[in-house]
């Protein structure tokens, strides 16, 4: 057996916590592999809404195990929160024995949160736009050797590797100015702590490969998206880790020969929180419209997402990267009531015309080229079969995958769990 991936091909927000939900019935493990509390993944169904941060999507099913990977950083705060959240609305993944945790994976402190502020703030007018939830300091500890992790909870000198390390982030943060008062966020801390090791821990590469051998089924389920990533995005305006196909092995220690299915996710359209380029991106009236028909907000900080036209050289990039073998399209009702619609074939930049996307999109903004093609008017939400779309959609489906060369599988037409369409097999 082989390892699926499912990931973002855009600047996140594509719609993947849907997608493993929707999927996950065909899956023994869902193993989220990468990221952290930074990301917001929704899921809608019995009419309810649901946004997870940390835990895996599959969570909901009760035949699939979850499996938070060694290349997810984790806040236990935030972590309890969720659960705790979850077990209100009579989920209770703890319970039920439905979520292990890897012993690799790091720990987000409450002093790395502080760093983050720190930093984007001393970066005024050109700060990266992070959520401010710890992230990047903590993968900085983990590449600097520095790092807590989660197996480290159970060993008997944990304190003592804790206070080291918070000493280190004092010392730096010393240089930002008054160290904030984090009393209260550190008892927090260690009650949820706590509560953490009550959690099974796992060796995750062990774990995902003995699954592998017994002939199961393995989802590895990605956050953020595929131009956020460290080293291939629109850096510096990237996460922290990779968002890639690449990043699933070494976020859940498997092989690259394991690697099977790479589902991507993209919307019709696109969308970019935080700073950064975005040669697409519409700063007008359709934009706007475009915000409040998709409901552009972030799922984990509620800040307005920048919208804009579907970027096709970008999405050709993504789907290079990844090794994409088929894709799912959402959001395609949100595009219902735009007459014309457009799509971005090529750039043009230094006076050249490129499809492709260039190493600089960050000190010289590439110019689109543009396609005009139909829109629709038709009220995509309650249909249910593939043959109800309505022409101009379907010619906009066959457009795409002409011009990406890989097959769109799945069409999301709505928020709920229901609303997803095989075009197919």
């Amino acid at each position: 057996m082989q390892v699926d991936v499912l990931l973002g091909l855009q600047w996140g927000d594509e719609g993947k916590g849907k997608i493993v939900d929707v999927l996950c019935p065909k899956y023994d493990l869902i193993a989220r592999f990468q990221g952290g509390p930074n990301a917001g993944h929704t899921l809608e169904f019995d009419r309810q809404k649901y946004v997870l941060n940390t835990i895996p999507s599959g969570i909901f099913n009760k035949g699939t195990l979850n499996l938070i990977g060694n290349g997810v950083v984790i806040d236990p705060i935030i972590l309890k929160r969720e659960l705790d959240t979850l077990k209100k609305s009579g989920f209770d993944p703890v319970a039920s024995g439905t979520l292990v945790i890897a012993r690799k994976a790091h720990l987000i402190l409450p002093t790395h949160q502080l760093l983050d502020a720190a930093s984007e703030s001393k970066m005024g007018a050109g700060k990266i736009g992070s959520t401010l939830k710890g992230i990047g300091p903590t993968y900085m500890d983990k590449t600097g050797r520095n790092g807590l992790r989660v197996g480290d909870t159970t060993l008997p000198d944990f304190i003592e590797r804790y206070e080291r390390l918070v000493e280190k982030h004092k010392s730096i943060l010393s240089h930002y100015g008054e160290i904030p008062d984090f009393s209260e966020r550190e008892q927090a801390f260690m009650e949820a702590v706590e509560f953490l090791k009550t959690i099974p821990h796992v060796d995750s590469e062990h774990l995902v490969n003995q699954y592998l051998r017994d002939g199961k089924r393995v989802l590895a389920e990605g956050a953020q998206g595929t131009l956020l990533d460290i080293d291939f995005g629109s850096y510096p305006f990237v996460t922290s880790s990779n968002t890639t196909t690449a990043g699933a092995c070494t976020g859940l220690g498997i092989a690259p020969s394991k690697i099977g299915q790479v589902i991507g996710i993209f919307k019709a359209y696109c969308t970019r929180v935080g700073g950064g380029p975005f040669p697409t991106e519409l700063e007008d009236e359709t934009g706007e419209k475009l915000r409040q028909l998709g409901h552009e907000f972030g799922a984990t900080t509620g800040r307005p997402r920048r919208t804009g036209w579907i970027d096709l050289p970008a999405l050709k990039y993504a789907i290079m990267l990844n090794g994409v073998t088929e894709l799912v399209m959402t959001k395609a009702d949100v595009l219902s009531g735009f007459d014309t619609i457009y799509a971005c074939t090529h750039y043009v930049q230094n006076g050249e015309k490129i499809d492709y996307m260039p190493y600089d999109i960050v000190s010289v903004r590439p110019e689109p080229v543009y396609e005009q093609l139909e829109g629709w008017n038709e009220d995509l939400c309650g249909i249910t079969d593939k043959g109800q779309l309505p022409h101009s959609l379907t010619a906009y489906i066959h457009y795409l995958e002409t011009h990406l060369g890989v097959p769109i599988k799945y069409l999301s037409v709505g928020p709920d769990r229901t609303q997803t369409l095989l075009l197919s097999e």
